[in-house]
């Protein structure tokens, strides 16, 4: 390998969105050593199969679309 060319490769420590955490190695530049995830298996409507919110929202957004004073 060539010196000096790749990122360093820390360890991370991962906090799921429901409170959960686990400990890997990455090569993301984090402050503090902490990465928080917002969205996760538990909760991404994907997965869960409850797409009944990303609908209404993409209605929400259609209605504010259509009756926009732009």
């Amino acid at each position: 390998m060539k010196k000096d060319i790749h990122p360093e490769y820390n360890e991370v420590k991962v906090i799921m969105s429901d409170g959960s955490e686990f400990t890997t190695r990455s090569t993301m530049n984090l402050k503090d050593g902490i990465y928080k995830s917002e969205i996760d298996s538990k909760n991404h409507p994907f997965y869960t199969k409850n797409l009944n919110l990303q609908k209404k929202a993409d209605r929400v957004d259609r209605f504010n679309k259509r009756y926009s004073k732009n």
